[in-house]
């Protein structure tokens, strides 16, 4: 916020004269102050006639948007500047009234002339967010001048434009209906459009205004399946969701003949009577006149354009791609969709739990395909509640014969979970797997019962519901355990578990004729003090009682029956009155009480426990209907396949003849375009989705953004793989220079998609002098970037020798030590010092022929203890001096110091220059970014240091080693095994890669196959304990213990690689 103390002296020190004081924040000043007072700062601001003020004050109050605080009342303010001919100060204007031109439409009205200018704009930005505003003024009124600015946008030269055209689409057809037609017309021709900046949005508004239109689609159908890779993600989603409904409409299923075998052999399976048999007769004479499936080739090429999708970073397309999928593919393929849907589970819960319930529904019809991956489902004790049921859903799906065993030792392990709810789902869970598998329903009802012992009363509760659904499929074997749930009812308290008690008993009273009048004592002296469900099951009881052992309970009935004729719940009196009149025979009793016993003891069916998840695939998978359960607002219901395939004609497209090519050089010339090029036009996107894969058009990018300047130039085969493997190690230095072409190119430049003069410059010198170096020079084990001379080779360091390193001090303190191992002493700082490894900072090439290097001199920083010490090493290789050698605008991350080197004035032509700057890197292998500066020109560099890198050795003895080592447990600890290579087994090798790996001290230990190390991070100064334990052979433990657990776990993998490369 530069701007503010310019703006605090020009109104002359106001704080002085009593007037409230305004921070930089704008909520800050004037919370005392009446409301009048509110903001006014920034009213006087945006009343300058300064544009670095008013644009600090727009910067300001989007900054306030952002963070949720109300700035309505500054909109008379800010819509005055909407004609301010800063450009930066106009686009901030627009994006505060996109907020606020619907809360405040009149006064957007009044600038509504300067929105229709701006439309006009040679700026593409500013096209776009006047249409933006335009359409977000909700007046009837200005109806006819929002339609006119659409259509123009739809024809613009800016596919930006065009873009938000499509996205204002929706805005006037909810405002207007009427436009509806009009409306149509603007979509067609923007479904024409082949760029991939267009391709989602103006799905979304065919979605929105016209879904029903599929003509529309035909014409485009395959250039959408071929833009679907190269589209932005959101784009992918709406688009893969309106091929998934367009392609149930055009298309055959391709699981028709398999859906018409399985219910002939079904029907021919279960079916013995005569009738049947004629019946499988009749449905085979259509399925012997079918023809054999042949799936349509714009099928198969919508599969295969939305296969590579699933390796997408966005969990939205995944599922998108896996629903398509599941709809559409035949049975044999859908199986490539669970690999990418159990990769979403390692994403967080929110992620997890839509994915779950995809992977419930799909794993009722398709279990064989999620059984591979069985152990992903099982459950995590940090897994929240939704995502524990929602995984018990999916392992009782995915549960057979084979792996049921596997599956109910996870059951049981579950049971003993703190989550109530979660065990409770896991006993119903038990219940369904001994439903649906007969040979595991007895092991299953025994372990139920087991649980009744349990001393947590809602798991013994669960159980008995569980229970008692099972028994009613062989009640007659099972008399052991109703005697055994009739004992519960002392000490059962939950009415859910009490009811189901009774019921039980009530239902198989004839087996247990002795405890059923017992149990009925008992209820009818707690009867008032019941929970209306139990109460009811009593007055079921008492009734069956009476029919079948009358002579018992006869008292017992009428007096529970009176109890209840009184009850408050008139459910209860009611039922009363009913059994009552039914069971006991009056004069006035009707004829129903000859059938009474049939009433109430009548064999009742089985309970058949199902997955709420069954009938859940009529939603299209990936809706919020489906989430839900329930039909949501706007939801298209997927279409039913057609019984006859339609035309597939209508999505053929005549390409004139002015497009065709005549020869074959011509079609390799269109092959060998880079990816993107200007000289594509709008075309590039359709051509490279065409050719190649996502892997092929990052490489093809790579190799345009290094050589914009040439794009035609031919290359041998063996030159462009060279070429890409190049482009793959480099990406960091590609990054780099990418940073330093954006920021000498103007912003207007940026949005068009143009890259910067300087960058094209420097990459077709680079892929120049690549092309003339001869192949043996290419064989260097240094790592080679995109802008690497063969004639460069970079100055090794001088190794130190270990006596000069050891200062005096520290060998008096070792001579106490008794080592077992004699080559400790000098191999304790040498690898620190001695093998240093260099770093490129900036190249010769990208610095204009000053080359940088940087290492870490594992030194502490005179400056500061808490800084690293990064030793820089200049070098001029050019034939004039270079002046005024400086670090500038140096910009950390948050908590992250830079101690700049001093000025270099002067660097005469071919020498170097080493000096040394402090970086505190917060304990972050993050960049440290800055601007290394000459006289003429300005590098943005950055530094990333290695995790070994961010810590200075400790020296201590076995003892306190250990002690540390005790209090850094549980989650402080990390150990992993590995295998040592055979060139690192030695003593030497072993402390040496471990030290040149990571800044440690080794600490002295009694076992001879045990090496120990300490570090503390320079910044926060917590401890990292190393210990190696060598076991039989090649292999070894790896323990480290640090409160910085981001730190252990990438040092565990740097020392790994060190030790077994």
């Amino acid at each position: 916020m530069a701007a503010g103390p310019a703006y605090g002296e020009e109104k002359g020190g106001s704080s002085s004269l009593g007037e409230p004081e305004y921070g930089h924040d704008p909520a800050s000043g004037g919370i005392f102050a009446a409301d009048y007072k509110r903001h006014d700062d920034l009213k006087e601001m945006l009343d300058s006639n300064k544009d670095s003020l008013k644009l600090e004050a727009m910067k300001r109050i989007v900054a306030m948007i952002a963070r949720g605080k109300n700035a309505s009342d500054l909109f008379p303010a800010v819509v005055k500047n909407v004609a301010c001919k800063n450009i930066e100060v106009k686009k901030l204007v627009y994006v505060y009234l996109v907020r606020y031109a619907e809360e405040q439409q009149d006064l957007a009205l009044l600038s509504i002339s300067t929105f229709q200018r701006g439309l006009k704009d040679p700026n593409q930005l500013i096209r776009a967010s006047a249409l933006r505003v335009l359409s977000s003024i909700r007046v009837p009124i200005i109806v006819p001048i929002m339609m006119l600015a659409i259509k123009e946008a739809a024809s613009d030269m800016s596919p930006y434009v065009r873009k938000t055209a499509a996205h204002a689409i929706p805005k006037l057809y909810s405002l207007d209906s009427d436009q509806k037609d009009q409306l149509i017309e603007v979509i067609e021709k923007l479904l024409a459009d082949k760029t991939t900046l267009v391709a989602g949005s103006v799905v979304m508004a065919f979605e929105e205004v016209c879904p029903e239109r599929i003509d529309l689609i035909h014409k485009n159908y395959r250039k959408l399946c071929n833009l679907l890779i190269d589209v932005e993600e959101w784009g992918q989603v709406v688009i893969i969701n309106m091929l998934t409904r367009y392609a149930r409409t055009q298309f055959l299923s391709p699981n028709q003949n398999e859906s018409l075998l399985e219910e002939s052999t079904e029907k021919a399976f279960y079916g013995s009577e005569e009738d049947d048999t004629k019946d499988a007769k009749a449905e085979a004479a259509p399925l012997a006149k079918r023809k054999p499936y042949v799936m349509d080739p714009d099928h198969r090429l919508l599969l295969r354009n939305t296969k590579p999708l699933l390796q997408s970073r966005n969990a939205a397309v995944v599922m998108a791609v896996a629903q398509l999928y599941f709809h559409l593919a035949p049975k044999a393929e859908v199986g490539v969709i669970a690999k990418a849907l159990v990769r979403l589970l390692r994403s967080h819960s929110e992620v997890q739990y839509v994915v779950l319930q995809n992977v419930a529904t799909m794993s009722i019809k398709r279990r064989g395909m999620f059984e591979p991956y069985l152990k992903s489902f099982y459950i995590r004790s940090t897994d929240p509640t939704q995502i524990k049921i929602l995984k018990l859903e999916v392992l009782t799906n995915l549960a057979n014969e084979t792996n049921i065993s596997t599956i109910l030792r996870e059951f049981q392990t579950y049971i003993r979970s703190m989550d109530k709810d979660f065990v409770a789902a896991t006993i119903q869970a038990i219940g369904r797997c001994a439903t649906n598998i007969g040979k595991v329903r007895d092991t299953c009802l025994n372990g139920l019962v087991q649980l009744l012992s349990n001393r947590d009363e809602l798991v013994v509760a669960e159980s008995v519901v569980v229970i008692k659904k099972l028994l009613q499929m062989q009640p007659a074997q099972h008399s052991e355990i109703i005697k055994h749930m009739a004992k519960l009812t002392d000490n059962i308290q939950v009415p859910m578990a009490r009811a189901s008690i009774l019921w039980l008993i009530g239902e198989y009273c004839e087996h247990v004729p002795k405890i059923a009048p017992d149990v009925l004592r008992k209820m009818a002296k707690s009867f008032t003090n019941e929970e209306d469900i139990v109460k009811l099951q009593v007055i079921n009881l008492a009734a069956k009682l009476y029919l079948t052992n009358s002579k018992q309970s006869k008292l017992l009935t009428q007096y529970v029956l009176n109890l209840a004729k009184y009850d408050q719940n008139y459910d209860i009196r009611d039922r009363a009155r009913f059994i009552r009149q039914l069971i006991v025979p009056t004069e006035k009793s009707g004829a129903l009480n000859k059938y009474a016993k049939k009433l109430f003891l009548a064999q009742k069916p089985a309970p058949i426990l199902e997955s709420s998840f069954k009938d859940r695939d009529h939603f299209q998978l990936g809706s919020l209907s489906h989430l839900l359960n329930t039909k949501a607002v706007g939801y298209q219901e997927l279409p039913d396949w057609p019984d006859e395939a339609p035309d597939p004609s209508v999505r053929n497209v005549e390409v004139p003849e002015w497009t065709k090519c005549t020869s074959r050089e011509k079609r390799k010339e269109k092959v060998e375009k880079p990816f993107y090029s200007d000289s594509d036009g709008e075309s590039g996107p359709t051509e490279s989705a065409d050719s190649g894969t996502p892997g092929q058009a990052r490489c093809l990018w790579l190799s345009s953004a290094a050589a914009p300047s040439e794009p035609h130039s031919p290359h041998s085969p063996s030159e462009e793989e060279e070429d890409e493997e190049r482009a793959k190690k480099a990406k960091k230095k590609v990054a780099l220079q990418g940073k330093k072409g954006c920021a000498e190119t103007s912003e207007e430049e940026a949005s068009g998609f143009e890259s910067s003069s300087s960058g094209s410059d420097s990459g077709s010198e680079a892929e120049a002098t690549q092309r003339k170096a001869p192949p043996s020079s290419r064989a260097v084990p240094k790592e080679i970037s995109l802008l690497d001379l063969d004639d460069f080779t970079p100055p090794t360091p001088q190794p130190i020798s270990s006596s000069s390193v050891i200062s005096t001090s520290l060998v008096t303190d070792l001579e106490g030590l008794t080592l077992i191992d004699t080559s400790l002493a000098p191999t304790l700082l040498s690898p620190g010092f001695g093998a240093v490894r260099t770093y490129e900072l900036l190249h010769r090439m990208a610095g204009e022929g000053l080359s940088v290097e940087y290492c870490f001199s594992r030194r502490p920083f005179p400056g500061d203890q808490h800084m690293v010490a990064v030793q820089i090493q200049i070098s001029n290789n050019t034939d004039t001096e270079v002046k005024s050698l400086r670090v500038s605008e140096p910009k950390p991350l948050s908590g992250m110091r830079i101690q700049e080197f001093p000025e270099i004035e002067y660097l005469a032509p071919g020498e170097t220059a080493s000096v040394v700057m402090g970086i505190d890197f917060c304990d972050s292998t993050q960049a440290a970014n800055f601007q290394l500066c000459t006289h003429t020109r300005h590098f943005y560099v950055s530094i990333q240091p290695p995790v070994g890198e961010l810590m200075a050795p400790v020296f201590m003895s076995e003892n306190e080693f250990r002690k540390e080592q005790g209090k850094l447990t549980g989650m402080s600890e990390i150990t992993e095994k590995l295998m040592l290579s055979e060139k690192y087994r030695s003593d030497h090798a072993i402390v040496q890669q471990v030290t040149s790996a990571a800044n440690v001290g080794r600490v002295p230990c009694g076992a001879d196959n045990e090496y120990r190390f300490a570090a503390k991070t320079v910044t926060s100064g917590s401890l990292v304990l190393i210990t190696l334990e060598q076991r039989e052979g090649a292999a070894a433990q790896l323990t480290i213990n640090s409160e910085k657990m981001v730190i252990g776990t990438m040092l565990v993998k740097d020392i790994i690689q060190a030790l077994t490369q």
